[in-house]
């Protein structure tokens, strides 16, 4: 273990995301720190920055660690005011220098070579390969992980080794995912925890409920699928209406079917904001995010992805922007 984390001392406050890679992220930081940690949360589902809620909850803490989210700098810079804070990250953004910041790729190095942050966390902690940290990649990336040559044969090394498939990896990656995806708050936060405990992937792919929360999630999404979409000079355009945290799956689904880039909108999770994912299959939208943050919205993402939330009546003027952005890079 290197000396950021072998000097640590006093309590621990764990920020991770709701996915699967911010979830197994938590698990490595978690066991490797042990009680350390005494407490994690993940932010209010669909939020990419903190509450005031929140920023209470991280008072009385000697030290916090943000897994895979790339939070505003002005709550770093917060949370810095009282405490240590270390983030291991892979999304774009800007290097905040006055903490502790690992994250490759806003230093320039490849995305491909860092494609989770689960794999950077593993990868700092300097652990052999392992199921946590192969499923983070898997949640975040899918079946494109396989065009990634160096990581897909790493991927199925790992398989031959574990008597697994691809696809058994995958299924248990929607299966962690099943949780932020229904709103449940509570069971994202306990399941760096189950992962400690049930260190097997029977343990993931025979979880009761979570399997309960697929079957349900699969009907949604095989629903909004079926429901037509709209092709805008080359790009694909969905509006949705989910109470579910679905949207990025949806987008996903939608452009790798199509191999277009594609925009879809959810006016149906919040009541006041739109959730908007971009995902594209050449364009960086690294242009766009930032864009998004100046206007003053929640935005953020990776190379190929812009995931935001913005004030209803705004979201027509930001994604004829991104279309307008999409056609050019054409």
């Amino acid at each position: 273990m290197k000396k950021e984390l072998e000097e640590l001392n006093g309590k621990g406050f764990l920020i991770h995301h709701w996915d699967t890679d911010g979830i197994c992220s938590a698990k490595l930081i978690i066991e490797r720190l042990d009680e350390k940690i005494t407490t994690n949360i993940t932010p209010t589902l669909g939020n990419y920055f903190l509450t005031d809620e929140e920023f209470n909850k991280c008072q009385g803490f000697d030290f916090i660690i943000i897994v895979d989210m790339s939070l505003p700098e002005e709550n770093i810079l917060t949370l810095a005011k009282n405490a240590k804070v270390l983030i291991f990250d892979h999304h774009l953004g800007k290097e905040i220098k006055s903490v502790f910041h690992y994250n490759p790729i806003i230093k320039g190095e490849n995305p491909d070579e860092y494609p989770s942050a689960s794999w950077i966390v593993n990868d700092y902690l300097q652990n052999p390969v392992n199921l946590h940290s192969i499923l983070g990649i898997i949640g975040d990336h899918e079946q494109k992980i396989k065009n990634n040559k160096a990581f897909y044969q790493i991927i199925e090394q790992f398989c031959k080794e574990q008597d697994l498939t691809f696809e058994k990896l995958l299924q248990m990656a929607y299966l962690i995912d099943s949780n932020y995806k229904l709103g449940e708050k509570e069971n994202v936060e306990k399941a760096p925890y189950y992962l400690l405990d049930n260190q097997t992937s029977a343990d993931i792919l025979e979880h009761e409920q979570w399997n309960k929360n697929i079957e349900h999630l699969n009907s949604e999404i095989e629903d909004i699928l079926s429901e037509s979409i709209d092709l805008t000079q080359d790009i694909i355009m969905k509006t949705m209406n989910s109470k579910s945290n679905i949207i990025s799956t949806i987008t996903r689904k939608i452009a790798w079917k199509h191999d277009k880039n594609t925009i879809v909108i959810n006016n149906g999770y919040f009541t006041d904001e739109n959730q908007l994912y971009v995902r594209t299959i050449n364009a960086d939208m690294k242009p766009m995010i930032q864009k998004g943050k100046q206007y003053g919205f929640k935005c953020g993402g990776k190379k190929e992805v812009l995931g935001a939330i913005l004030p209803k009546e705004k979201t027509k003027v930001f994604v004829d922007e991104i279309i307008d952005y999409l056609n050019n890079q054409q």
